[in-house]
């Protein structure tokens, strides 16, 4: 089960229709989050922790969280006990999937927080079902108004802690056209408290 599960994702990985780079991983780490976690291998989001460090995908613009890698936290590190938060992918504009159960009655789904909605928005899909999407392509179609001409080598350039910042930011009405905004690298984190406080401010 385990490595049949993990072949799945190799093989969407292999054919994903941009580049998808498979970060190395650490047995021991890797073993400690599925023990914190308290799941297996056997499901897509165990698979990609027991198998990988994470993905880097199309370009290193979305990073999805594994077992963890260098500077690329690990899926526990990003996690939130008191609410059920469970971070499983950063985008480079600050952006975070994350998997929740917004009700008791319902299915866990994969949420988004991006820079220019500054709220939650349910995708509807379990976690397989979300990496399936973006493997499968869907992240040109999400992220078609989040992108400038060159986009790919700015993020290339960007170390696994590093996200980019717009100034104006995307949830203004100047920041819309990423274009002809401002841009520089800056820490992750960084990134991701800002926008999260601001969209706590503007409720």
């Amino acid at each position: 089960m385990e490595l049949s599960t993990w072949h799945e994702v190799s093989a969407a990985v292999a054919e994903a229709p941009y580049p998808v780079e498979v970060l190395p991983a650490d047995p021991r780490r890797a073993a400690s989050c599925l023990a914190a976690l308290g799941i297996t291998a056997g499901s897509w989001l165990g698979g990609v922790v027991a198998n990988s460090g994470g993905l880097l995908v199309d370009h290193g613009w979305l990073r999805v969280l594994g077992g963890g890698h260098g500077l690329l936290p690990d899926v526990v590190a990003e996690s939130d006990p008191s609410t059920g938060l469970l971070v499983v992918g950063h985008d480079v504009l600050g952006g975070r999937y994350a998997w929740l159960r917004t009700r008791p009655d319902v299915r866990p789904s994969v949420h988004y927080f991006g820079p220019d909605e500054l709220g939650w928005l349910d995708l509807e899909r379990g976690y397989g079902e979300w990496l399936g999407a973006v493997l499968g392509g869907a992240l040109t179609a999400f992220y078609e108004n989040l992108r400038w001409p060159g986009w790919e080598r700015e993020v290339a350039a960007l170390a696994l802690d590093e996200g980019i910042s717009a100034v104006p930011p995307p949830f203004t009405a100047e920041g819309r056209d990423l274009a002809a905004v401002s841009r520089r690298a800056v820490a992750l984190r960084e990134l991701v408290s800002f926008y999260a406080e601001t969209g706590r401010q503007l409720g």
